[in-house]
């Protein structure tokens, strides 16, 4: 701060930036409203650093070493579950930091990563720190600033579900006071009049006051007009929604969620975060509605009309080859959102609902319930009883082709052009089951070539197929597109694939002790594809670029019939613990691990000036002191663990080493996955660190844990076990 200014002069700068600083909150407020921003509080107080920083005016490089530090912090409280400044967590961020930079000089904004967008709106809150410090201390011109915070405010009011009535009377007082006061501001510094003399005449500022407060207080109180002009946005709306649109009546930007007709496929959407229902259940899984099985060239459309029949009447959904774990699933909509159809997790068996009777509709496989006047209703709650379904890969691979029944599912239009045939064929070329196909074309999407993007999406023409259009031509789109070219390209090699969809799992909001609750919103609809398998049944699968299949593969082989009940369970245990002795199958890896370089090489060029060099070797050191102290840390609590488990081996310091060991994988970004097994878990770490010895330390966890039985082998081996994993994790 400068010494040439008076104390009065300074309080009187303080509460112009204050006033700066209040109408700048006024354009946090609404982001959670009319974006899918959350954590509005990380970035306010963000910006009250950064705001404080720039009106104390330390030097420069301690005013960009603090910032820049909160701004990692920040990011570090949102998106990282590592911990900070970890070596892994340096990892990521690169490894981010890469992809987006990418996405930047390839122009694909679309691309970029939550996490990226909120560094830049980070940046965004640093750089005003400095232009309103600008505007408000040193010029004290704030007319620009104020007219724009009055019609960002304004435009949300009239265009978005904002209200932003307390939000314009709070900026139009806060703008008088900052108006006035700069005013005076500038003429005390144009009459080169002193501060002090403003300290004994403090009194000049009251009038200010008392305008601004009465003639608010006049605002809120006396009678208004109506509004003399028509609402602009009935008309805004009208002509956005026929902007686009061809003859026939395609085309246009669409409001995503979940629809009835598909027949016309195509074009782009805005996102809708509206909630449509929560859920409680044991984890996160995609919301079924119904399937599709006849492709036009141009959508999606029912084979027959829709056909009811009672629950009871139905076959299972899975065969024998999977395993169904009991379940079960509470929805509520929320609002007006209810849906006429149920939404149910796959596993369907029963719905408890406080009225209706459920009924299957046998062409779409979607469930209504009706009165008892056979019309369809809806609630507001109801719970689903589900069997969690678990598919055995070599139960897939092995599978044979499917009969004449499943003829009406590789039916392709006679218009379909010969190169979308070709290219099944030859991404399929070298795979032999219908597995190893369907995978093969679930993960050529993945490839660089095809872009998710819900906006410039095309429609087709007339004499453009939909399937066509996107292999070849566009290359861009979301989920319809890539649904349906997988569910083509799969009929085109007589494998059975339908069309389903639905909402994926949505965002988790409340995790607790017994189930989860998930928000599924309009922007959750979605739609995947299902490839029948004879002795599994339909098996759902994920092309769309950067959405993953939740659902259950695993890589066990078969051992007979498979027990589906969860009266069995234990005793499937106890069959597993027995066959340990037997040689198993190892885990195959199916999905690409991208490893990230544990130091990145940094081009030192000349600097162009004195301090650059002496500030990087600063920020540098202090980057290896947090590093040095938190890898220290976890080694520290290593030993004590590891000298507590030597001195004392009972039982409560066994299942204490074992769980501290696997706190230590979770620091090192391989914590174990809802769903997974231990004995997965065991497998996927032995096979990480080229060891066996996890497998035998959870074999013994185990039987610790479920036979109370701490004499099945040496405690000795146990603790060298411990001690060997946790050297290997820490080298």
């Amino acid at each position: 701060m400068s010494t040439q200014k008076s104390s009065p002069a300074t309080f009187y700068t303080l509460i112009l930036y204050i006033c700066g600083f209040i109408l700048f909150l006024e354009w946090f407020y609404p982001l959670q409203e009319v974006t899918d921003t959350t954590n509005i509080s990380m970035f306010m107080l963000y910006g009250v650093l950064c705001f404080l920083l720039s009106f104390m005016q330390v030097r420069w490089w301690l005013s960009f070493i603090l910032k820049g530090v909160a701004l990692l912090f920040v990011v570090n409280n949102l998106f990282f579950t590592t911990s900070f400044l970890n070596p892994l967590w340096i990892g990521e961020l690169l490894q981010a930091s890469i992809v987006n930079m990418q996405a930047l000089f390839n122009k694909t904004w679309y691309e970029f990563t939550p996490l990226f967008r909120s560094t830049l709106f980070l940046i965004l809150i640093w750089l005003m720190s400095y232009l309103l410090h600008y505007w408000f201390v040193i010029r004290k011109r704030v007319l620009m600033f104020v007219f724009l915070t009055i019609a960002y405010l304004a435009v949300l009011d009239t265009f978005t579900v904002y209200d932003g009535t307390a939000a314009i009377i709070r900026s139009f007082i806060i703008s008088l006071l900052a108006l006035g006061l700069a005013h005076f501001m500038r003429e005390m510094d144009r009459e080169a009049l002193r501060f002090t003399l403003a300290k004994k005449s403090a009194v000049w500022l009251l009038p200010l006051v008392a305008i601004v407060l009465f003639s608010s207080a006049v605002g809120l109180a006396a009678p208004k007009f109506s509004p003399q002009w028509p609402d602009p946005v009935p008309f805004i709306q009208s002509s956005a929604e026929n902007a686009g649109f061809s003859e026939e009546g395609n085309g246009g930007i669409q409001k995503v969620g979940y629809g009835e007709d598909d027949s016309r496929l195509g074009g782009s959407f805005v996102q809708d975060y509206t909630p449509v229902f929560e859920a409680e259940a044991d984890e996160e899984h995609y919301w079924r509605v119904e399937t599709k099985d006849v492709y036009t060239g141009k959508g999606w459309e029912k084979s027959r009309d829709s056909y009811y029949t009672e629950l009871g009447k139905i076959p299972p959904m899975f065969q024998e080859n999977v395993n169904l774990e009991t379940k079960q699933a509470t929805i509520e909509f929320q609002g007006d959102e209810a849906l006429d159809k149920l939404v149910y997790p796959y596993g369907f068996d029963h719905v408890e609902a406080p009225e209706g009777e459920p009924y299957f509709d046998m062409s779409s496989e979607a469930i209504r319930l009706m009165d008892d006047a056979n019309d369809p209703i809806t609630l507001e709650n109801y719970t689903v009883d589900y069997g969690y379904p678990t598919f055995h890969i070599e139960a897939l691979q092995q599978a044979s082709s499917s009969d004449n029944s499943m003829e009406a599912y590789t039916q392709i239009p006679e218009t379909l052009p010969d190169r979308v045939i070709e290219l099944a064929k030859d991404i399929t070329a070298e795979e032999e089951t219908q597995y190893d196909k369907a995978k093969a074309i679930e993960s050529y999407f993945s490839s660089t070539d095809f872009t998710y993007q819900t906006t410039d999406v095309p429609v087709p023409e007339a004499n453009e197929d939909y399937v066509d259009q996107f292999l070849f031509d566009s290359k861009v789109g979301y989920c319809d597109n890539f649904s349906t070219s997988m569910v083509i390209m799969l009929r085109s090699l007589d494998i059975p694939a339908r069309w389903a969809k639905g909402f994926t799992g949505g965002e988790l909001v409340d995790a607790g002790s017994e189930k989860n609750t998930y928000e599924i919103t309009n922007s959750n609809a979605h739609s995947w594809v299902e490839v029948y398998f004879p002795g599994s049944g339909w098996v759902p699968f994920e092309p769309t670029k950067g959405f993953s299949n939740l659902s259950d593969f695993q890589n066990e082989p078969l051992r007979g019939e498979t027990e589906q009940q969860d009266s069995l369970q234990q005793s499937e245990q106890e069959t597993e613990d027995e066959e340990q002795s037997e040689e198993t199958t190892p885990e195959e890896e199916k999905e690409e691990e991208s490893e990230v370089a544990s130091a990145a090489a940094s081009n030192s060029g000349p600097t162009t000036t004195e301090w650059m060099l002496p500030t990087v070797i600063g920020i540098a050191l202090l980057l290896i002191v947090f590093i040095f102290i938190y890898k220290s840390r976890l080694r520290l609590q290593s030993k004590w663990v590891r000298r507590k488990f030597t001195a004392d081996n009972n039982v409560e310091n066994q299942q204490e080493a074992y769980h501290f060991l696997m706190k230590v994988l979770q620091k090192q970004g391989e914590a174990k996955r809802p769903g997974e097994t231990l004995r997965e878990y065991a497998m996927k770490i032995d096979k990480k660190y080229e060891t066996t010895d996890m497998q035998k330390l959870t074999e013994h966890y185990e039987r610790l844990i479920y036979r109370d039985d701490d004499n099945l082998a040496s405690k000795t081996e146990v603790a060298q076990l411990w001690k060997n994993l946790i050297k290997r994790i820490l080298s």
